[in-house]
């Protein structure tokens, strides 16, 4: 039970349980599994226990599972414990036991420790002293039947069973909570990394998960890991995140991308046989980063595969995005990307859209390039 170990096992509640006395005999207790409790002085604004009778264990389990709030620790709710097994039913809330044997049955701690833990206790208002003049514990009753304890009172504990449920719910669920929103966090970063390993967010993201967040921080980091997911498959133009040199020999690039352009890049218009020197010659860009002229399809691959990781395109992606997609189309839409520049803000991004993502069925090199050669004539 939270890392500490217990004198007693609440399945054998209702066994008889046994210490040893100062005059060796064997005292007997009966453990028990209700109180009659009164939540009338229960904070009403945590809602109120209906039922008549309440587990006592169950208040017990509420204050062990929100005994961080209290600043309890796992060695004040093992003595509470210890206390509770000595109640009898029928007998009140009082336990007479003395510390000696309290500290027997928690497993052998010092008496010292034991008032450390019980002055806990009544600070924090769940147990009450009602000391007699010798410090004895102990109940007399007159003829009358009326009755007066000295003891350790625990009817204060019991009383505030409405408030402690409702603590430890409160708790169970933002521990549940926080579970559920680290494990969407965890899936998207691993989705972050198969399309995307160098980014350096899932670096930051697993450094923060490695501390304890709270709730909020949780949420934050999760709206943060969905804009960076967005960027995968958000092809917008405001700046470029890669920038590669141009020889002076090139075209200079065209600083703005048509409609028609845009729509090409993402539309499927036909299946037309594509010619290596078409490509090559419209995609001047990619070309003039070979020293080799490129005279077949494999010689383009090779020079699209040299090209994607100076695009921030991780060699495995372009790897799979040829399994998905074929060589062809692949080494394709990198000569396409890099003619068309600035214009597209994150290569990376925008490779696994038209290749692994959403748009894989809808981008059409062919007519792109037919596009991007009728715009290079009219402005010759």
């Amino acid at each position: 039970m939270d890392g500490f170990l217990l004198p007693f096992s609440e399945r054998n509640l209702g066994k008889r349980l046994g210490s040893c006395g100062p005059n060796g005999r064997r005292e007997e207790t009966m453990a028990f599994t209700k109180l009659s409790i009164r939540t009338a002085d229960a904070d009403a604004s945590r809602g109120s226990i209906s039922a008549a009778e309440t587990d006592i264990w169950t208040i017990f389990r509420a204050l062990r599972d929100a005994r961080s709030v209290f600043g309890l620790r796992p060695g004040h709710i093992q003595t509470l414990q210890a206390m509770l097994s000595f109640l009898k039913p029928g007998h009140g809330e009082t336990v007479f036991a003395s510390n000696d044997s309290i500290c027997q049955r928690v497993g052998g701690i010092d008496e010292r420790t034991l008032r450390r833990h019980i002055n806990r206790f009544v600070e924090l208002g769940f147990i009450k002293r009602n000391d007699s003049s010798n410090r004895k514990r102990y109940r007399v009753r007159s003829s009358s039947g009326e009755c007066i304890s000295y003891g350790l009172s625990l009817t204060p504990l019991l009383q505030r069973a409405s408030e402690l449920i409702a603590i430890a719910h409160e708790m169970e669920n933002n521990r549940r909570d926080r579970i559920f929103v680290r494990k969407q966090i965890l899936t998207k970063l691993a989705h972050l990394e198969e399309h995307d390993p160098s980014n350096t967010f899932i670096n930051h993201a697993r450094r923060a998960l490695r501390r304890k967040l709270s709730l909020t921080e949780y949420h934050a980091l999760l709206a943060d890991t969905d804009k960076e997911c967005q960027t995968l498959y958000t092809p917008d133009n405001p700046p470029e995140t890669v920038e590669l040199p141009a020889n002076d020999g090139q075209t200079v690039r065209h600083q703005s991308m048509s409609e028609e352009e845009k729509k090409d890049l993402d539309s499927n218009t036909g299946n037309e046989a594509l010619k290596p020197d078409l490509l090559t010659s419209v995609c001047d860009q990619a070309t003039s980063f070979s020293t080799e002229r490129l005279r077949d399809w494999l010689d383009i691959e090779n020079h699209a595969r040299t090209l994607a990781p100076m695009m921030g395109i991780h060699p495995e992606t372009f790897e799979k995005a040829k399994n998905a997609v074929g060589a062809q189309k692949a080494s394709c839409a990198i000569f396409i990307m890099l003619q068309l520049g600035q214009r597209i803000r994150d290569f990376g991004a925008y490779f696994h859209s038209i290749t692994l993502g959403q748009r894989q069925d809808q981008f059409d090199p062919v007519a792109l390039i037919k596009r991007l050669s009728k715009t290079a004539m009219q402005t010759a």
